[in-house]
């Protein structure tokens, strides 16, 4: 009798420790999205001084759908894990790129894919990558753009020193000042910069690296990455995502329920 008493004990204490773990993450009311502020379009400064982009706008439909108020909290990038770690943040939605990253965070399905390019000046003698030998190249510390040029070793041997900044923005007032003579960055950034703003920049038509981004949280956390992605599916079902994208770069560029 007491060996089935246990039993029963152990099993309705079971029960009860699952149970508060869903009641936590569904009486959950704030969600933190951490991102880096100077990586337009994705998450930036507008000029009003409010935080805009791609991902923070997919970020706030999300949340409104999910019930949950959203705080939208600047990080260092190169602090982005010791924010997540702390749960100052509870994921980071700002292009990030889950391509040798898989085992370190939990992750959504990806829902837009990008590569990493070479930007340069518009009247820059750079024309293919060959012509990157011994030149100078900046690229943002701890970034997927500094991981697609170790990874690839053709790129790797070309210039002739690295210039690593703190942000995308950084990189790309070194390349106006000549400070560097080419920039290895996101795609969409070197995009929005060229289209949006009128920079007098150019991209080489190779790629360093391809990528696709996703939403990360902390590993373990997966009870709030299944709710984000399935609101995600949902958003891409009635069309939320696509219309987001096209204010954004003219088209649909989502892939997240494709």
């Amino acid at each position: 009798m007491r060996k089935r008493v246990s039993i029963i004990l152990a099993a309705v204490m079971a029960m009860v420790l699952l149970l508060s773990g869903c009641a936590q993450n569904a009486g959950k009311k704030t969600f933190t999205v951490g991102f880096d502020k100077e990586f337009p379009p994705m998450g930036f400064v507008a000029d009003d001084g409010s935080y805009t982009g791609f991902d923070l706008d997919l970020a706030k439909e999300a949340a409104k759908r999910m019930g949950m108020e959203l705080k939208l909290q600047p990080i260092n990038w190169d602090s982005k894990n010791m924010e997540l770690d702390s749960g100052n943040i509870d994921c980071i939605w700002n292009g990030f790129t889950i391509n040798g990253r898989e085992n370190e965070y939990e992750w959504t399905k990806p829902y837009m894919n990008n590569n990493q390019i070479v930007v340069v000046l518009k009247d820059s003698p750079i024309k293919a990558f060959a012509d990157i030998k011994d030149k100078v190249v900046g690229v943002q510390e701890d970034s997927s753009a500094l991981s697609a040029i170790e990874n690839n070793a053709n790129f790797k041997s070309l210039p002739k020193q690295l210039v690593k900044t703190d942000s995308n923005m950084k990189a790309l007032m070194e390349l106006e000042a000549g400070s560097v003579d080419a920039v290895v960055m996101d795609e969409c950034v070197a995009r929005y910069n060229i289209e949006k703003k009128g920079k007098g920049f150019t991209v080489l038509d190779e790629v360093v690296g391809a990528e696709e981004f996703g939403v990360g949280f902390k590993k373990g956390n997966t009870a709030l990455r299944d709710q984000v992605e399935k609101t995600l599916l949902e958003m891409a079902k009635d069309g939320a995502n696509a219309k987001i994208s096209t204010d954004w770069f003219g088209k649909d560029i989502t892939t997240i329920g494709k």
